[in-house]
């Protein structure tokens, strides 16, 4: 009987589980949507300037050669498939408000982490290569006059951002990325099953 009674006692002891702030909740997983919409959207005005530097550069300055302008073109198509992406995860995200249907708004965000997942991961490197490959067109004829050390110099700097930017920037920013989501959304879990 005494050990029945420990066992009581030692199970009344036990922390509960602390109920989360419905208000809170949502105003940290507002915040912490509108802090990914807003680089997205930063992203969009950032990109949509570049798009229309390289529309310049491509239609209205003169190149000898063929190369340097279908490397601007294929930096241009590039430039504007990444736009689209960004441009559809920012509507995916800004679609729905929170505080109207909360499991329909869970839903919409794992449905996005699982698609930003699946998706980001091939889009970025083909993103990566067409962007290096229009470089090095575009490079041919602006670098044909320039010093064999020069050429070297502009060719090996470039490989080395793109290398620092997709084997060790890239990683970083979006398992921060996905921190974030993974914590917005088992807020909402937590406090969807505090109701359930």
């Amino acid at each position: 009987m005494k050990e029945f009674e420990h066992l009581v006692s030692v199970w009344q002891g036990q922390p509960k589980p602390d109920k989360l702030s419905v208000d809170d909740a949502l105003k940290q997983v507002k915040k912490g949507i509108r802090g990914i919409t807003s680089k997205l959207y930063w992203g969009i005005v950032a990109m949509i300037g570049l798009i229309a530097c390289a529309f310049i550069i491509t239609f209205f300055f003169a190149f000898r050669s063929p190369a340097t302008t279908i490397g601007i073109v294929i930096i241009l198509v590039a430039m504007m498939l990444y736009l689209s992406f960004i441009v559809r995860h920012y509507h995916i995200l800004n679609k729905h408000d929170l505080t109207q249907n909360p499991t329909e708004y869970l839903n919409t965000l794992k449905e996005y982490q699982r698609n930003r997942a699946r998706v980001t991961g091939w889009f970025y490197y083909i993103f990566m290569m067409l962007i290096s490959a229009g470089l090095a067109l575009y490079f041919v004829e602006i670098l044909e006059d320039a010093p064999l050390y020069f050429k070297l110099i502009i060719y090996g700097s470039t490989a080395i951002w793109f290398l620092f930017i997709t084997l060790y920037l890239k990683p970083r920013m979006f398992k921060n990325e996905e921190e974030k989501l993974n914590l917005m959304i088992d807020r909402l879990i937590r406090l969807q099953e505090q109701f359930d």
